[in-house]
């Protein structure tokens, strides 16, 4: 079947990924998180708009949000190279990063926050950020 062979051909994949690339691209894209929603850009406006307080980031358990998301942000890097593949550009990460970013978590958050009636002002912030992180990552990912 068609996806059977898809599914085949992304685990033959696994083989050819650049472990090094993808370590280089989530650091990155980790560090691009940390600028993005620090009070520097829009750290402030993000607090706000989530109703939460500078004493609940103080009693926040740091490892246990940064740790998983670091997973996660490594996770989207393998992803993303495997989409991109080997024989690729940083012109083509990066078409490959916007597709992504704009095309599938953009529109997933925009549903969300509709229904969770959320912000436009937080949408904007938060979907900016998942543009920026994976063109990046995908510039990255392409280039290397």
């Amino acid at each position: 079947m068609f996806y059977e062979k898809i599914v085949m051909e992304i685990l033959n994949s696994f083989s050819e990924i650049n472990w090094l690339s993808v370590i280089v691209s989530t650091i990155i894209a980790f560090a691009i998180g940390a600028v993005w929603y620090s009070p520097l850009l829009v750290g402030n406006a993000w607090q706000k708009e989530i109703n939460l307080s500078t004493d609940d980031l103080k009693n926040t358990n740091m490892a246990l949000v940064f740790g998983p998301a670091f997973v996660l942000t490594f996770i989207g890097a393998i992803i993303l190279e495997l989409l991109i593949g080997q024989q690729s550009t940083l012109a083509e990460g990066l078409v490959t990063g916007l597709i992504v970013s704009i095309g599938f978590i953009t529109t997933a958050l925009g549903i969300n926050y509709l229904f969770a009636r959320h912000s436009l002002k937080l949408f904007l912030i938060d979907s900016g950020y998942f543009i920026i992180f994976f063109a990046v990552m995908g510039m990255i990912l392409g280039a290397w």
